[in-house]
This record gives structure tokens, C-alpha cells and sequence, in this order.
């Protein structure tokens, strides 16, 4: 049982950690961008809502109550960074309310079902014959430290960029969002010339 723990936890974490899954890496910090260090709490509630959201198309994928349809994942993820990095610039300068905090972890959570459907045939796959409670809690672990991890990693360069070379916020969070839509809009292209 420990070593099915370790080995869906190493899935887990390499899904979000391994450089060849950019498209979540730069959803994470797509979505951390609007964001400030001292708003670190906030951070870790909507990439948790991620998560939740992530782990619950597995869980449906997994019973057959939703049918995977590659080319339209491939092309609606690259959509929720666009989205999120609009999103950023767009509602920057405006106050933030606690709507606008709580719009923002559900669209993370609405993001983490569509996020979670490139991952649920292999995820699948993997959790035959095992127990798949126990599976899905191990992989979720692996995901939500790893993205936690990724997380520490941009705040640190965040600080970096604010208090050593004294960057503004504003500029940050337009320089990530634009970037992020910048890699998203390619890698839908690809994905609508694959079609």
C-alpha cells in the first residue's frame, strides 16, 4: 500500500512539476499573477479549488460519466489561460472584492474540471486494480504539493523582482498574463492545425 501511495504520488507531482507539462505549469502561474506575496493564503484556497476541480473530472472520468475528447481538451486549455491572463489585466486596477475572490476560486475550480480531463484516460489506466480511492488521494497529494511547490518557487521571484530590483506588481502581473497568453494562443494554434 505505501509503495501504490509513492508511486501515485510521483505521478502526481510529475504532472504539474515536469517541464513537459507546461500548459499546467503556466496555468498555475498565469493564475498566481494577479496576486501579491503578503496574499499568499489566497493562493494556496484557489489552487487548492484547482485541485478540487482536477480530482473530480478524474473521478468522473474514471466511472465513465464523461467521455474524453482529446482535441476539444486540447483546445479548451490552452482557453482557460487565455482567459485567466485577460482576466488579470483586465480586472488589475479594479478594488478587489470578496465576490471577485470568490468568482476567482470558482473559475479555478471550473478550470481545474477541464485541466483534469488531459490526465483521465491515463489516470485510469494506471488505478486498474488498484484501489482507487486510495490512488486518487495519493495522485491528488503528489498534485497539490507540486503545485504548492511551483507556487513557492514564483512568489520567490516575485520578491526577488519587487524588493532586490524594485519591479511594480502592475508590471509583473502584465509581463506573466501576457506571457502566458502569448504561449496559450500558440499552443492552441497547434492544437486547431492538429484538428
Amino acid at each position: 500500500m505505501y509503495a501504490e501511495f509513492i508511486s501515485f504520488f510521483k505521478s502526481g507531482w510529475h504532472h504539474i512539476v515536469d517541464i513537459n507539462a507546461y500548459d499546467h505549469l503556466l496555468f498555475v502561474m498565469t493564475l498566481c499573477a494577479a496576486f501579491k506575496i503578503t496574499q499568499w493564503k489566497q493562493i494556496l484556497i484557489i489552487i487548492t479549488a484547482f485541485s478540487i476541480g482536477h480530482a473530480t473530472t478524474l473521478v468522473l472520468a474514471s466511472f465513465d460519466f464523461i467521455p474524453s475528447n482529446t482535441q476539444l481538451v486540447d483546445t479548451l486549455i490552452p482557453v482557460t489561460i487565455m482567459i485567466t491572463a485577460m482576466t488579470n489585466v483586465v480586472m488589475y486596477e479594479r478594488p478587489v472584492t470578496f465576490s471577485d475572490t470568490k468568482t476567482k476560486y470558482v473559475i479555478a475550480l471550473l478550470f481545474g474540471l477541464i485541466h483534469g480531463l488531459a490526465f483521465a484516460n491515463n489516470f485510469k489506466f494506471m488505478s486498474f486494480g488498484g484501489s482507487f480511492i486510495w490512488s486518487l488521494f495519493a495522485f491528488n497529494v503528489g498534485i497539490e504539493i507540486g503545485q504548492v511547490f511551483i507556487v513557492a518557487l514564483f512568489l520567490l521571484a516575485l520578491f526577488i523582482y519587487v524588493r532586490f530590483l524594485k519591479g511594480h506588481h502592475a508590471k509583473w502581473n502584465l509581463f506573466i498574463s501576457g506571457a502566458g497568453f502569448g504561449i496559450a494562443l500558440t499552443i492552441l494554434l497547434k492544437a486547431l492545425q492538429s484538428a
